[in-house]
């Protein structure tokens, strides 16, 4: 398909402003942001910009956005850099999916994905949601030993029983042992014990191997990317209006919402 000169120079400068600054506003460049929106050629041009950068771009409101993939390490972050971002010196995986951990309860805390809006709160103290952290951390830990004990009892039980010959699970060219199960889920043992690897400060230490330090350092790094508002002097949260519309329109549809809540734990009349 052949598109005009003009229509491709404007698709490119829409796009290299979203490599610039990852978003366009309408107050900001109404010229370019109703080219966007009132022009299908373009759309569809920086859209093929963005696939082949591997990236999305969305459009929420009145706010056009440019978003990495998962996997896109060069405009987004890579496991190893957010490593070093928000974990303590010579942090292991334990400490990386723990900074994950609580990014996940700081949104489930935020965001209930009922209704028109998801957003169930305006803040959250971050003494709250450090004891939301421990406390998760500690049902989790707790479900999966029960759980490991149950299929320990069922495993014990499976091996006093002898085991018909040619069965289904043989036929399959597929044999589960006895009371093995498909889990999804999260290693919180592993979690709490980075937790509570780190000290306790009640004088407000930023210190990274402590536990508000830590925290301390995860809401640093969310605002610079514009997601939340951290007010340090009040010990408050507060989400964007970027944070609101991606979750809103974008990551918290409710068969995502159903599997957070899976993974964290939450029964659905908790």
């Amino acid at each position: 398909m052949a598109y005009e000169l003009e229509t491709v120079r404007t698709s490119q400068e829409i796009f290299y402003y979203l490599l610039e600054r990852h978003e366009l506003r309408e107050e900001d460049e109404a010229q370019l942001y109703k080219a966007y929106t009132e022009q299908e050629e373009v759309q569809n041009l920086v859209k093929s910009q963005g696939e082949i950068a591997g990236s999305n771009i969305d459009r929420y409101g009145n706010v056009i956005y440019l978003i990495p993939k998962e996997d896109n390490d060069f405009l987004g972050f890579s496991k190893t850099q957010l490593k070093g971002v928000l974990c303590k010196s010579g942090a292991t995986d334990k400490d990386y999916y723990l900074s994950q951990f609580v990014i996940l309860t700081l949104l489930v805390e935020f965001y209930d994905g009922q209704g028109s809006s998801s957003k169930a709160r305006e803040y959250i103290r971050v003494g709250e949601l450090q004891n939301c952290i421990s406390g998760r951390l500690k049902e989790g830990a707790e479900r999966q030993a029960e759980a490991a004990a149950e299929d320990e009892k069922m495993r014990g039980q499976a091996g006093n029983a002898k085991e018909p010959t040619g069965t289904a699970k043989e036929q399959d060219g597929v044999v589960k042992k006895p009371g093995e199960k498909n889990q999804e889920g999260i290693a919180f043992a592993d979690m709490m014990q980075a937790y509570e690897a780190l000290r306790s400060d009640d004088k407000g230490s930023r210190a990274r191997t402590t536990k508000e330090g830590f925290l301390h350092y995860i809401l640093v790094f969310l605002e610079k990317q514009g997601l939340i508002d951290y007010v340090e002097q009040d010990e408050m949260v507060k989400t964007t209006k970027k944070l609101d519309n991606f979750m809103d329109w974008n990551l918290l549809n409710q068969n995502n919402y159903k599997r957070v809540m899976r993974v964290l734990g939450v029964t659905e009349d908790e």
